[in-house]
């Protein structure tokens, strides 16, 4: 009884594809991150040009204004930014997107079509009204009595499967099983539908007939037809072995070219099969389900994978090989380059001879850059770019050219190969990969009018075509991009056409999607590795997580933190503090601006004339009489100060604001409200007598939006001031906002937005805005905020339920970066969860209509849950106070909103992102508040409960938005394979340089020494690298012999003297020598001590070095090592032994006990200091064997019962029972159990399989961590009221003591929570809990009823995903894993289903969330517990 949680979301873009999704004009990008479907919006800004390079260029686009797309100014470019208008997790793997121009769509633009794994297909929609995706059909093919399929052939899973569209979007085919083709025909708007009517497609009448809806409107018919399967040996008997097809342009009947042989190609059976693919185009009638061959082309490379169709003034086809192109034209005519010299071994096709060239064309990725020329993009799998060009000899092609991209050029821009290409038009093309950061690139063409059109993307420094009006490019660009049958005959001319000439294009980078993707290793912060002995005590690391990402040129190590950890640049004690304000005061004439800085006044006119020149901080004794004190700032040094009248003896200060443009200073107090002037002398003295009754009343919230101030006092009743232009602060007449009770309030100020908003919380919780410009009524009402809705709109209302969420505090704010920022309202709830809605328009308005009208918000989906803490002077001393959240403008860029309180965090959102809740590391905040000094440049200030004051900053070259974590990325510039860390703060790293392969002198193969060849291939050469964990630079490095790889690498804590048992923390490598498929693979052991040497002048960290004290060759590759037993031995898999081995004085290695395996030893895991082992074999699945050290000697307990691929597998021990999950190469976890009692076990011999789980993402590590945290059970919380959905007491009231022994789900606090970090090549980080059988119940019953009442992107089954068909039960009674991502996405829910799912399987609200706390990974990356 386990459940799976995905902690980060997949990163790796593995298909990509632009269309006009969310309207008929726009221009949108929809990214499959393997299970995650996300879609962006392009954003273009305006950007210094950059001579520094296009890092600084990036670097200056985010500080200047988004707003000024067009603005032509002297020195610029237009850079394209990605914004993240959604995301969808998804039950399924995608395989393929196509865009499909369906009829009737509710955005009017175009649809998605997405194909999963297992043969399913999923047309959406977007759908405006709800801001989400809309399914409009879904179409299943995994039968299994599919004509042609036999006992013996592949599952569906496990063949080559694709989704192919036609152009015109006539139909779609989709590529199934060994030689299955589904076509799905689509209704057309220009043809009559009468002719697509058929008898195959049901009765006329129905078909056409009106259907008459549940409100009397007719339907729509849908946009499909009746879909059919095709085997492709129907069209030719001879297409028994397809290799790849798609659908051409230009034709008038859908028309698709596909290459296939009647035998399966084999570069073994070169010389018997050389040449034996056929390419052959059929076009099809849908209405006959016939198709008729229109050509055929003979006699092709064996190496070709892909067909890739080529739209006007080229058409045809291009088929790509390992070591050639063809382009096929429409009338069978070719042309082909060879790239390598293979090509003239490989194949006797006529082809240009280009094999100076060198390429590999094995993963590359192809799309056309330019709608004028054809010039086509290639992009090779170690990320180099090259430009396929054509001369046309009038309109047919007469020679095609490669030509790389120069590195000056922006040719070496992308580190990696990529995934997938799609050409965004207006001069960009976004790049997919899986192997790194996917990148938006923005080409330049600088071809000179050869008879083509010049492309109209070159802005360069001094062109005056920067400035052209966007809706006429727009027009022009929606020409090009969606009419496919735009006449561009006229763009060529009846002379032959030159190929492009060299350098004609430049590339460069605009935006980045991070990525994780793929994993290879992992090292857990210091404590965390229950692997590990060592215990920290000399490491000063912060960090929880680092990971080893990317491949090739792309790799490098990522640190993650789950929590903010700021930089703190100074920090200072300030005792009994309770409020914090910065203030950043200007004079109003400009001449005198600020003198009292140490500085001339050209400086202060340039950049200090921002600074913030005091800090406000009111204090209270211990007799709670409070103080405010100010303190002038002069970089990071505070001094205090009397200036001025400001009110400090006795003054309880609730806020200090800016108004009338930073010339006037309010403080809120209590009972009053001052305004000073920039010198801070008082002005004015605003009191809060009732005018009507005399009574004072307290003030208990104010809040800033210039020029208007906002207070919300204790009698419910608010009062608004504006700064006039009569130097006065002047109440305002507001009959609609003072004839209410409100519990909070909130001002809305936005640069993309001219009116100012106040966000009005009712007691009932209702929401009501008001509009500066009248204060009579409210401009938009929404009633139903109190039951937070998914949708939230003027006229939402519950259908029968009472049940709504205790809101106390509301702010509207916008949320982003430079780049791009949008209004977004967080709502508090009295447990202190946040609820994130976004603000959307439908329909959409104009700009000179308010911004409330036809304003709707859509809940967002955020899994961070509140930490509670037990200090209670956090509750007291806050009561009547103001609010806990604060909106911060410009915080390192980013806009933000600071939640202060016991549960400290900021919501941060990239542009490309969403919006997280991210904690703010250490204790808890009392007041935070923006700070913008010298020395500390956009940062922000804090006291936290030890009474410190810390100036920080957010940590440079970090994001947030893309993970939910802190993740900074530090490039390697090589493939990381492995990472260790050293307790005397190293990290250790394996990685590898490219090095030629020759073939070695060899007596028995007298043929080799005639190799001639020089196109050598590349092997791997080991490299291991010393990084310092502060400085992040590499201190040290060891090369390896040639061809010898790392497969491994641990720190171990071995004993290194026989004689007094002294242990050391040392470096254990194992590494394999590669030498070709037919010589002996051979292995060496390496162990290294970390010693201290001289540092080098000036660079203080290179004190420590590795010295080399055990290198010992053995017969087989080390593929894995681990520590064993209490006496400090190493075990390490060498070929098909398994070894324990002793490190001697004299530094040779000792075997003291072995065990022999069977085929390839993936990995070994030593449970604690106990000697229990777990071998996992590549093919033989996973053993479980026990160690002893009187005598030594290894004994076999127990086997799998079935051939497994373990990739990874750990052990899983709970509540006295243990189970071991295995990873295998199908994406499933299989638990296994070890009960020797159970008598299908034999004594335990036989593991017993329990469950079997898809994850979805290929595996690559499993690490057993221990949680800080319990799972909760009833008991645990006192006064929580009881079952049924209840939950109606406070955090305060929660009781941790250990459970009743008597209690059914009762467990051991003694005994530590454990739990599996998973890792995978999709970038995913997840964790495998264990949970009582209370608890499984509970979870099973939640994770069920969210299944049938969440939205499930593109229609699918989440049941069904995670199912395993081929899982047998063993040990009776099989329990599946738990979908634990179901279960983090409860926050989705409106609280009136919230309250029924608790209801129907008796939970209560708090044992759900401690429950969600622990399968979150709170007690193991939170540091909580």
């Amino acid at each position: 009884m386990q459940c799976y949680t995905e902690i980060a979301p997949p990163t790796a873009v593995s298909h990509a594809i632009h269309l006009p999704f969310l309207g008929p004009k726009s221009h949108n990008l929809v990214v499959a991150k393997n299970s995650l479907l996300q879609i962006f919006e392009l954003k273009s800004i305006v950007t210094e040009v950059s001579t520094g390079g296009d890092d600084d260029a990036d670097n200056v686009a985010s500080k200047m204004d988004t707003e000024a797309a067009d603005m032509p100014l002297q020195r610029t470019e237009h850079t394209a930014k990605l914004v993240l208008v959604g995301e969808f997790p998804l039950a399924g793997t995608v395989i393929s997107l196509v865009r499909i121009k369906a009829l009737h769509t509710k955005s009017r633009g175009e649809a998605l079509l997405v194909a999963f794994r297992d043969a399913k297909l999923s047309l959406v929609e977007w759908d405006p009204e709800t801001h989400n995706l809309h399914t409009i059909s879904i179409h299943y093919y995994e039968n299994p009595d599919m004509p042609g399929n036999a006992p013996w052939s592949a599952e569906v899973k496990d063949t080559y499967n694709f989704l192919t569209a036609d152009p015109s979007s006539r139909c779609a085919a989709l590529k199934f099983g060994l030689h299955n083709l589904a076509i799905l025909p689509f209704r057309q708007r220009d043809l009559g539908e009468d002719d697509y009517d058929s008898d195959y497609d049901g009765p006329r009448e129905e078909k056409s007939a009106e259907v008459v809806g549940a409100n009397g409107e007719p339907v729509q018919k849908t946009p499909y037809l009746s879909s059919f399967v095709l085997p492709l040996t129907h069209l030719d008997p001879a297409l028994t072995h397809p290799v790849h097809l798609a659908f051409l342009h230009e034709y008038r009947e859908p028309t698709f070219g596909i290459v296939a042989a009647s035998r399966a190609t084999a570069p073994s059976l070169l010389a018997e099969r050389k040449d034996i693919l056929t390419y052959t185009v059929f076009t099809l009638d849908l209405e006959q389900k016939e198709s008729t061959t229109l050509l055929s082309v003979q006699g092709l490379p064996y190496d070709i994978t892909r067909v890739v169709p080529l739209p006007l003034p080229i058409g045809g086809a291009l088929l790509l090989g390992g070591n050639e192109i063809i382009h096929v034209d429409q009338a069978g005519k070719t042309n082909g380059v060879a790239v390598n010299e293979f090509a003239r071994a490989c194949t006797s096709f006529t082809l240009f001879d280009q094999s100076d060239l060198a390429l590999r064309l094995e993963g590359c990725a192809v799309e056309v850059i330019s709608q004028d020329t054809g010039d086509v993009l290639i992009i090779l799998n170690d990320g180099r770019l090259l430009t396929l060009t054509f001369t046309l000899d009038g309109r047919s092609v007469s020679g095609v050219t490669l030509q790389p991209v120069s590195a000056e050029h922006g040719g070496s821009v992308l580190k990696c190969g990529a995934s997938c290409a799609t050409n965004l038009g207006r001069g960009r093309i976004f790049v997919g990969t899986e192997d790194g950061e996917s990148a938006l690139l923005g080409w330049a063409s600088k071809i000179a009018q050869l008879g083509r059109k010049q492309s109209r993307i070159d802005i360069s420094a001094d062109d005056d075509d920067s400035s052209l009006d966007e809706n006429e490019e727009d027009d022009d660009l929606d020409d090009d991009l969606y009419n496919d049958t735009t006449t561009t005959v006229k763009k060529i001319t009846a002379a032959a056409a030159e190929p492009s000439a060299p350098g004609s294009y430049t590339f460069r980078i605009h935006d980045v999607l991070p990525s994780l993707a793929p994993i290879r290793d992992v090292v857990l912060g210091p404590g965390l590795d229950l692997d590990l002995a060592i215990k920290p005590q000399q490491s000063h690391s912060t960090n929880e997580l680092l990971v080893s990402t990317g491949r090739g040129k792309a790799g490098a190590v990522t640190v993650l933190n789950r929590e903010v950890i700021p930089t703190n640049l100074a920090t200072s004690t300030l005792a009994s503090a309770r409020g914090l304000w910065a203030v950043h005061a200007r004079n109003q004439a400009p001449q005198g601006l600020i003198t009292d800085f140490d500085q001339d006044t050209e400086g202060n006119l340039s950049s200090d004339a921002e600074y913030d020149q005091y800090l406000v901080v009111c204090k209270a004794d211990a007799e709670g009489n409070e103080e405010t004190v100010v303190y002038h700032v002069n970089g990071n040094e505070l001094e205090e100060t009397s200036k001025g009248d400001f009110e400090r003896e006795e003054a309880s200060t609730l806020n200090v604001g800016i108004l009338a443009g930073g010339t006037k200073v309010v403080q809120v107090m209590r009972s009053e409200v001052r305004t000073y002037d920039s010198e801070l002398n008082m002005e004015q003295i605003i009191g809060m007598d009732d005018d009507d009754t005399g009574d004072e009343h307290q003030i208990i919230n104010a809040c800033f939006a210039d020029p208007y101030l906002l207070i919300l006092r204790d009698d419910s009743s608010v009062k608004l001031y504006k700064a006039s232009g009569s130097d006065e602060v002047e109440e305002l007449e507001c009959n609609g906002l003072s004839s209410k009770k409100w519990l909070s309030a909130s001002l809305f100020k936005s640069s993309n937005i001219s009116d100012v908003y106040a966000f009005m919380l009712t007691p009932e919780g209702g929401l009501h805005i008001f509009a500066m410009s009248d204060l009579e009524k409210p401009s938009y009402v929404a009633e139903g905020l109190g039951f937070l809705p998914p949708l939230l709109t003027s006229d939402y209302s519950a259908r029968r339920s009472t049940a709504k969420a205790a809101i106390t505090e509301l702010l509207a704010a916008d949320i982003g970066d430079a780049t791009y920022k949008w209004p977004h309202l967080i709502v508090r709830t009295s447990t202190d969860d946040l609820v994130i809605y976004k603000a959307f328009h439908h329909p959409s308005r104009t700009t000179s209509d308010p911004w409330t009208k036809n304003l709707r918000w859509t809940k967002l989906s955020q899994q961070h849950l509140p930490k509670f803490t037990e200090e209670p002077s956090m509750d007291s001393e806050d009561v009547g106070r103001e609010g806990t959240l604060v909106a911060l403008d410009n915080v390192c860029g980013y806009s933000t909103v600071f939640q202060r309180g016991a549960s400290p965090a900021f919501i941060l959102k990239e542009a490309s992102s969403a919006p997280r809740v991210i904690g703010l590391n250490g204790s808890a905040v009392k007041c935070l508040t923006r700070f913008h000094t010298s020395a500390c440049q956009r940062g922000f200030a804090y006291i936290d409960s030890d009474e410190t004051l810390r100036i920080s900053q957010l940590p440079v070259h970090t994001h947030y938005g893309h993970l939910g974590w802190a993740a900074r990325r530090i490039p390697m510039g090589r493939e990381v394979y492995t990472v260790a860390h050293h307790p005397r703060d190293l990290y250790v790293i394996g990685t590898g340089q490219a090095e030629e392969f020759t073939l070695p002198e060899d007596t028995y193969h007298y043929e080799w020494a005639k190799e001639d060849t020089t196109f050598k291939p590349h092997v791997e050469q080991g490299v291991i690298k010393v990084i310092d964990a502060t400085t992040w630079s590499i201190i040290d490095s060891h090369v390896l012999d040639p061809e010898e790889v790392i497969l491994c690498m641990k720190t171990l804590d071995l004993e290194v003297s026989e004689l007094t048992h002294q242990r050391k923390p040392l470096i254990v490598v194992g590494t394999s020598i590669v030498r070709g498929e037919d010589l002996a693979s051979k292995g060496c052991i390496r162990i290294f001590e970390v010693i201290t040497v001289v540092p080098e002048p000036d660079r203080p960290e290179t004190n420590r070095k590795l010295r080399l004290i055990v290198k010992e060759e053995v017969k087989g590759a080390v593929s894995s090592i681990s520590d064993l037993g209490t006496q400090g031995f190493v075990i390490m898999a060498q070929g098909q032994k398994c070894m324990v081995r002793g490190l001697k004085e004299d530094g040779t290695l000792l075997p003291v006990a072995f065990m022999d395996m069977q085929c390839y030893v993936t990995t070994l895991k030593c449970l604690g200091q106990t000697g229990m082992l777990l071998m996992g074999d590549a093919f033989k699945g996973v053993w479980f064997t026990g160690y002893t050290e009187e005598p030594y000697k290894m004994m076999l307990f127990g086997r799998s019962r079935h051939l497994l691929e373990v990739m990874a597998a750990d052990f899983l021990p709970f509540e006295k029972q243990l189970h071991i999950v295995v990873a295998d190469g199908d994406m499933n976890l299989q638990v296994l159990q070890f009960d020797p009692d159970n008598p299908k076990s034999m004594g335990g011999l036989r593991l017993l399989h329990k469950s079997t789980f898809h994850t979805g993402h290929f595996p690559v590590t499993m690490h057993l961590l221990q949680s800080s945290l319990h799972l909760p059970s009833s008991s645990d919380f006192i006064i929580g009221g009881s079952g049924g959905g209840g939950g109606g007491g406070s955090p305060g009231a929660m009781d941790m003591s250990p459970d009743d022994p008597s209690s059914p789900d009762a467990h051991d606090p003694t005994q530590p929570l454990h739990q599996i970090l998973h890792t995978s090549q999709s970038g995913t980080l997840a964790l495998v809990t264990p949970l009582s059988e209370n608890s499984y119940r509970r979870l099973g019953g939640l994770a069920t009823f969210l299944s049938n009442t969440l939205d499930s992107a593109c229609g699918l089954n989440a049941k069904a995903f995670r199912a395993v068909e081929s899982e047998t039960g063993g040990g009776g009674g099989a329990r599946g894993i738990l979908d634990g991502n179901l279960l983090m996405r409860w926050g989705e829910l409106g609280e009136q289903r919230r309250k029924e799912g608790l209801g129907k399987v008796g939970g209560d609200e708090w044992v759900f969330w401690g429950e969600r706390e622990v399968l979150g990974g709170w007690g193991v990356f939170g540091r909580r517990g």
